[in-house]
């Protein structure tokens, strides 16, 4: 028995070490920025919403097509009639109460309309088609954000890294000032100063690493990865601005490849089409319209009796009431209060406006893209003075660490020369991250595959 209740112990806290392992193997492994993205586009509750809008367009896209079916209903009533009343049989008038049961199907299909139905078809269709375009921009608009996000980590790990490189030339330089007041080589008071650098540098480290913190949970929030404390990213190496590629002369050739494909253009004019053929639909409201109907009919009347007076039983009634009816009916407009040509009115101002917001959207991306182009030459020239900074920035700090060795020099000199040279650093791990950024953009402005995203499939 004890043996048992020793074997099941163990085996549970095998089992637990087992759990705790694999929880701790799956926070350590690193994200890429494509699973990043991929898990963004799975999880985003506002992505949703916009998925959810696209089944609902979807399916009121079904429905226009089920709206050319005829209408069909099946009714029935039960009556019971008191006092002065007709008589269903002869149509005389009678004080007696009596009751009835009446059973009718009847079927209405329109004939013409005015092409009103055709036209909700095809703007139905239109509509349901933008409305995936839009989703899809705002994949794109996620995974733009999420990139965002991955690249302000990986420059706060590059300012975690130089404040940690700061922090060591501090630490080094205490070391050996209590070294050089040891030897009667430096006076009590050189101490203090190189502890205030320490001190200073260690604040700066904790500073950048609260920001690299900051940073991780906010692409955590855009990736909505509730289940871990932290995430880590796959470190690789960042590309260097590529200073033979000219994009100076090239934003009307990007903004033509931008606008074939771009989802939220296609979706805009598939709008416009929409409104033009909401427009044709109100039109139809001014056509006469033709429906065809027809129905069968049966009932049970109390008061219908036989020649000895008893009523006639309710199966035999069911099968002689029977009564069917076929027609057409034509349906002119002549006045309506002038709602009909309003409604028409109203949609040529949609169509305006759906137009309008068209030529915005278009006007938005043009600029959009002169101004990644104008960033693009900007940030090139930024990183080649950027580059040659920091290596003079690091000469300097050089023959200035070697100068405060020998006493050549205060703390006050060699702060400065190693704060130039730490912004250097950092102004240029930012530079080449915004080029990183901004060259990634227009490369999916030029159609090339940035992300893996596939176009939401038509059913």
């Amino acid at each position: 028995m004890a043996d048992g209740i020793t074997m099941n112990l163990i085996l549970k806290l095998v089992l637990l070490l087992l759990f705790l392992l694999s929880r701790l193997a799956l926070a350590q492994d690193p994200w890429t920025l494509d699973a990043c993205v991929a898990y963004a586009l799975e999880h985003n509750l506002q992505l949703k919403d916009f998925e959810y809008s696209t089944e609902s367009n979807r399916e009121s896209y079904r429905q226009s097509f089920r709206d050319l079916l005829p209408n069909i209903n099946a009714t029935t009533n039960y009556n019971i009639r008191f006092g002065r009343s007709v008589d269903p049989n002869d149509n005389s008038i009678i004080t007696t109460d009596f009751f009835s049961n009446n059973y009718s199907i009847d079927a209405t299909l329109d004939l013409f309309k005015g092409f009103q139905k055709i036209n909700l078809i095809k703007a139905s269709s239109l509509l349901y088609k933008a409305t995936k375009e839009e989703t899809l921009q705002q994949k794109y608009l996620l995974a733009f954000r999420v990139m965002q996000a991955f690249y302000d980590i990986r420059f706060y790990e590059g300012l975690v890294a130089n404040s940690a490189d700061q922090l060591a030339v501090s630490q080094a330089n205490f070391d050996l000032v209590k070294k050089q007041i040891a030897l009667g080589l430096k006076a009590g008071a050189d101490l203090y100063e190189a502890e205030s650098l320490l001190l200073t540098d260690k604040l700066n480290l904790t500073q950048s690493k609260n920001q690299l913190e900051a940073a991780r949970l906010r692409l955590m929030q855009e990736m909505n990865l509730n289940e871990r404390e932290t995430i880590t990213i796959q470190h690789g190496m960042i590309r260097e601005p590529d200073m033979a590629m000219d994009v100076a002369s090239q934003p009307d050739s990007i903004f033509g490849q931008a606008r074939g494909f771009l989802p939220i253009i296609k979706a805009r004019e598939l709008q416009v089409q929409a409104a033009k053929k909401s427009v044709s639909a109100a039109r139809g409201d001014l056509y006469p319209s033709l429906s065809i109907f027809g129905g069968y009919g049966t009932g049970y009347y109390e008061t219908t009796q036989d020649t000895l007076g008893n009523t006639i039983p309710f199966s035999d009634q069911f099968r002689d009431n029977t009564f069917q009816f076929v027609g057409l009916n034509l349906s002119i407009p002549i006045s309506n209060g002038w709602s009909g040509r309003s409604r028409v009115k109203q949609q040529k101002i949609e169509q305006l406006r759906a137009q309008n917001n068209l030529d915005l959207q278009e006007q938005v991306l043009y600029q959009t893209i002169q101004s990644l182009v104008q960033d693009y030459e900007a940030l090139r020239l930024e990183y080649e003075q950027s580059a040659q900074t920091v290596k003079a920035q690091e000469l300097a700090f050089t023959i200035a660490q070697k100068r405060y060795e020998k006493g050549l020099i205060n703390a006050l000199e060699l702060i400065t020369a190693k704060n130039l040279f730490a912004n250097a650093q950092n102004q240029n791990l930012q530079v080449r991250l915004r080029w990183e950024i901004n060259k990634s953009t227009l490369d999916f402005y030029r159609g090339l595959p940035v992300f893996s995203i596939n176009p939401i499939a038509t059913p």
